[in-house]
């Protein structure tokens, strides 16, 4: 076995999946251009270093479990004017993960809510925060089954370890007491530790019928809006179609030249001859 072959099966004993795909490229390289064996080590480690970052990456975003592939360079701001892009395009630089606060964003359907979290997830994804989507009905949902298998401690933990959680969609549902205690416990576990972002339709002062029971929204609303950045969003529903550009006019038809008709020739008399 040659030593290039030697190498090559030590580092894929050992896992070293980047400099195990550059190796053959790099040695190469270092005979064709005589570079030192620190130099050729540092390339290895290098490549090492881009592919794990790279398949980070890819993990992170695979469980992010976001549902559309948005982001907030494709957000239509020309067609939300009640949105302060400026105001958004800052929340993208993540200061409030860093400082553990909660966003929330308020608006009637279909003003962007979504597509706004969505694009701040990713942005949390991409800088090497772990992030996680759920549809706020679906999240209630597991909370509930979790109850059954008394798996709720081990569920709220894992929860409350994300450092980015969007619920989405926290709006009109039916909730029975124990989903509302639990999504408290949630609220609880995760104040000033980390981020919670949540989109809905309802104002504040609604979630007191949406929850029930006013002591436990009193002690949720004061967690949730202790650290918080609220964005409410009063414009046109982006769900509404363009309205389709009007067809340029068509140019009259070219108005057919008129026939000139020939000129009658006025008969000329000869003079009479004088006699």
């Amino acid at each position: 076995m040659s030593d290039r072959e030697t190498i090559a099966e030590l580092l894929a004993q050992l896992r070293l999946r980047g400099m195990s795909q550059a190796l053959e490229h790099e040695l190469q390289r270092a005979e064709h251009q005589a570079c030192s064996p620190a130099e050729l080590l540092y390339r290895l480690l290098l490549e090492e270093a881009r592919y794990r970052r790279e398949r980070s990456l890819e993990y992170r975003l695979d469980q992010a479990k976001l549902p559309w592939p948005w982001t907030l360079e494709s957000f239509p701001f020309e067609r939300q004017p009640g949105l302060d892009r400026a105001r958004v395009n800052s929340l993208a630089g993540l200061d409030f993960v860093r400082r553990a606060d909660n966003l929330v964003l308020v608006g009637p359907p279909g003003t962007g809510k979504s597509g706004i979290a969505i694009g701040l997830l990713r942005e949390a994804c991409l800088n090497g925060y772990r992030a996680r989507f759920y549809n706020a009905q679906d999240l209630l949902d597991e909370l509930y089954a979790s109850l059954a298998d008394r798996s709720t401690a081990k569920l709220l933990n894992r929860l409350a370890r994300y450092d980015v959680l969007l619920i989405d969609e926290l709006g009109y549902l039916t909730l029975k007491p124990e989903q509302s205690n639990a999504f408290f416990k949630l609220m609880d576990q995760r104040y000033q530790r980390v981020s919670t972002v949540i989109t809905t339709n309802l104002p504040f002062d609604a979630w007191y019928e949406l929850f029930g029971k006013k002591t436990l929204v009193d002690a949720l609303l004061d967690r949730l809006r202790h650290h918080c950045i609220t964005i409410e969003i009063d414009g046109p529903s982006l769900r509404v179609p363009e309205p389709d550009p009007e067809p340029d006019p068509e140019p009259d038809p070219p108005t057919p030249a008129k026939k000139r008709r020939p000129s009658k020739k006025t008969p000329q008399h000869k003079p009479a001859r004088q006699g």
